[in-house]
């Protein structure tokens, strides 16, 4: 199954953009009369016919669609913050996508050790993972925002934080959570969240939360997280 992102689709025909139209032709070797799908990111699926083809413009007819396509039952929020080893947080987009996740933010703390991002590059990173999954609704990747900025926002959700500091009192995600909610979850740093930004998110109305008895990196903590909340939303 050939699937192409179309955000902007919105007729019975449409033109692939240069760099869709460069891969359909040149590398899947598709023509005039193959069948594809069509995803929008907001629950659209669509299957087209190649109509036309040219080098930067291959012109499709849609056949057939489906409206809320595999739409999800609760809405997950991770905000988490930047690897120092950028390829970790890809590895963390590419694979929430795939089990499903709604929306991300980057967010810089007192420990990041990374503090800039491409939020272009992480895009195409998490494009590239809807298409490989088929899911109709591409995730929502926010501007990266410092926390302290983030806790003064008001979020309408659970909303839970993440931290290792031994002694304090944290809960599991399933004791924490209701289904079919949204459901907003931070994870630190690489050396965790510091103690005052710990009591800032408490003063904001956040339930501390465990991940368990391992020590996790901050990519496989917020992957955990993401699986046990579409876990516990089946």
């Amino acid at each position: 199954m050939h699937v192409f992102y179309t955000p902007d689709i919105d007729s019975t025909e449409y033109s692939l953009n240069e760099e869709e139209s460069k891969h359909c032709l040149k590398v899947l070797r598709l023509g005039r009369g193959d069948v594809v799908n069509l995803i929008d990111g907001k629950g659209g699926f669509y299957e087209a016919e190649i109509i036309a083809e040219a080098k930067k413009n291959v012109q499709l007819r849609v056949t057939s669609s489906i409206l809320e396509y595999q739409k999800r039952n609760h809405h997950l929020h991770i905000v988490v913050a930047p690897t120092k080893n950028i390829d970790r947080l890809e590895w963390f987009l590419e694979k929430a996508t795939e089990i499903g996740i709604d929306e991300i933010t980057p967010v810089i703390c007192e420990r990041s050790e990374r503090k800039i991002i491409k939020e272009d590059r992480l895009n195409k990173v998490i494009t590239s993972a809807v298409k490989q999954s088929l899911q109709a609704y591409h995730p929502l990747l926010n501007p990266q925002i410092s926390l302290t900025d983030f806790l003064k926002m008001e979020h309408d959700s659970i909303k839970m934080i993440a931290h290792c500091i031994d002694g304090e009192p944290r809960r599991y995600i399933s004791e924490v959570i209701e289904s079919h909610q949204r459901y907003l979850i931070l994870i630190g740093p690489e050396g965790d969240f510091s103690p005052k930004e710990i009591e800032l998110a408490l003063q904001s109305g956040f339930k501390p939360l465990t991940l368990g008895n391992t020590r996790l990196r901050t990519e496989t903590a917020a992957l955990a997280a993401c699986f046990e909340v579409n876990y516990l939303n089946r």
